[in-house]
């Protein structure tokens, strides 16, 4: 973190040592020492009091900082949609292949381990929306743009805009025709022969 190094140049050119600093912000010489290598970071009621005393923004005094923090913000999120996009995959994949079997071994008693499974990739499918919409991506284009760790510019995000319509018709037709086979096998696996 950078934020020692911004302190440290601020207390110079103030003319101030570590104890005058810390007198004035109410800590130890120590904890100035500590700040400035970087072995521990202000509170927040620290960080205004350095901001009033500097007469400096916040954003001047956490430059660095901040797009250190913004980039781990992003990586943490990158990977949160990644393991959210397997694990829901794999809920689906299991919905699908498990119809069938659990039909054959379980007969009507199939519906409870597989409507349990449907609740559960539903919860999954909801987290992952949530998390698209919290974060304004919706299109797959905003999505790799997201994976990359951009987002898309103004011009961009408004032709995605104009191709959600098509592209929700186009799911809701791709589930429904998924649900409209997965119910002709299952139909066929139960009929009586």
């Amino acid at each position: 973190m950078e934020v020692g190094t911004q302190i440290k140049k601020f207390r110079e050119s103030l003319n101030l040592s570590q104890e005058e600093l810390a007198e004035k912000v109410y800590v130890s010489r120590q904890t100035i020492s500590n700040w400035e290598t970087g072995k521990n970071y202000p509170d927040i009621h620290s960080l205004l009091l350095l901001k009033s005393l500097f007469n400096v923004s916040l954003d001047d005094l956490l430059r660095e900082d901040i797009e250190l923090i913004k980039n781990e913000i992003q990586e943490t999120e990158i990977k949160k949609l990644h393991r959210y996009g397997i694990i829901l995959s794999i809920l689906m994949a299991a919905v699908v292949i498990s119809a069938v079997p659990l039909a054959w071994l379980l007969d009507l008693y199939a519906f409870i381990p597989w409507g349990i499974l449907v609740i559960i990739t539903g919860i999954f499918a909801y987290k992952t929306e949530k998390f698209k919409k919290d974060n304004h991506i919706h299109t797959y284009k905003e999505i790799a743009a997201f994976m990359d760790g951009r987002r898309l510019d103004g011009l961009e995000t408004q032709q995605e805009k104009g191709k959600l319509p098509y592209q929700r018709f186009l799911l809701a037709l791709a589930s429904a025709l998924i649900t409209l086979l997965v119910c002709l096998v299952l139909g066929w696996w139960l009929l009586p022969k």
